[in-house]
């Protein structure tokens, strides 16, 4: 993965670092780090400051109201570490609630649940840049 993700970030030593950190919080939420991988492409394309409209932070653009929702308001959402770890749970959450379909997850995780064109960009980063094995798409 470290090739793929060199369009987004210039230094291998950081890029391995990156990926680590993404594999350690998608496996302890038990979701597929190249799923996690797509979500970060489109969410903010590996920028760890960014920042959206709404005020979603870090690369995989964590609202601040779920730092409450969890208990710990003085998290720092920039931290790529805490920012991974909010990220894959809130889309581990999601994954429940929807009993595994994807798509719904990933639209419930943008805050666009009933449009595609949310769950439609994840899906194209991760068929066209991170795709490994199949994942169940519901396609």
């Amino acid at each position: 993965m470290s090739g793929r993700l060199a369009r987004y970030v210039d230094d291998p030593r950081h890029r391995l670092k990156l990926l680590k950190q993404i594999h350690a919080a998608a496996a302890q939420s038990q979701l597929p780090p190249e799923l996690v991988l797509a979500v970060i492409e489109v969410e903010s394309h590996f920028d760890r400051f960014a920042v959206s409209r709404a005020g979603a932070q870090g690369m995989m653009q964590v609202m601040p109201f779920w730092k409450n929702e969890i208990g710990r308001p003085d998290d720092n959402l920039t931290m790529n570490e805490t920012n991974f770890t909010y990220g894959c749970r809130i889309l581990q959450f999601y994954m429940q609630r929807e009993k595994g379909h994807i798509e719904r997850a990933l639209a419930r995780y943008n805050g666009s649940l009933g449009s595609d064109v949310y769950p439609e960009k994840v899906y194209r980063a991760w068929r066209d840049h991170w795709r490994t094995e199949p994942l169940d798409w519901s396609r």
